[in-house]
């Protein structure tokens, strides 16, 4: 079931028309976002800290009924060298100088000396909270989780906690 939503989510955003408006050349398009926090807060053998970095190009997002929707990618590696590379959507939602951003990104994870979660395809679902410190940046909380949707033999998960940085150039 959890399958058949996903990939009924992401054919919907797909589908959706890209918003067309001329930008100014001056307009900062890319927002990388910095992150460190605690990969699988919940399973004390597996804990370990986090690092991670991910690219959203503003010029691509689309609206929809859905709110403002974006392709972001990203990568984030262990200290155990568990390392989870990713590529998904993400939509925005502000609300004075808060923003909620939830997002979803399959991706391909390998273990390292870390956490066995099952399969190297996973699905991380996030939810992050950001506040606009300036006018090209932000601060924010974010919390996900990994899990493979059942594909593999087994599916433990992973919950994690970063605490975001978010920059545009």
């Amino acid at each position: 079931m959890f399958r058949i939503i996903n990939i009924i989510l992401v054919s919907v955003m797909l589908a959706l028309p890209i918003k067309a408006e001329d930008k100014n050349l001056d307009d900062k398009e890319h927002q990388w976002s910095f992150f460190s926090g605690t990969f699988d807060f919940s399973d004390d053998g597996a804990r370990a800290t986090l690092f991670g970095i991910q690219h959203q190009n503003e010029s691509l997002f689309r609206e929809s009924f859905l709110g403002t929707i974006s392709p972001i990618t990203g990568f984030m590696i262990t200290a155990d060298q568990a390392k989870y590379a990713y590529t998904g959507i993400q939509a925005h939602y502000k609300i004075g100088a808060l923003n909620i951003i939830p997002s979803f990104t399959p991706g391909l994870y390998g273990e390292g000396d870390g956490k066995d979660l099952g399969h190297i395809i996973e699905f991380k679902s996030e939810l992050q909270l950001s506040l606009d410190l300036f006018s090209n940046s932000e601060l924010g909380f974010s919390y996900n989780h990994l899990s493979n949707a059942s594909i593999g033999d087994k599916n433990p998960g992973a919950n994690s906690y970063m605490f975001n940085f978010m920059k545009k150039f």
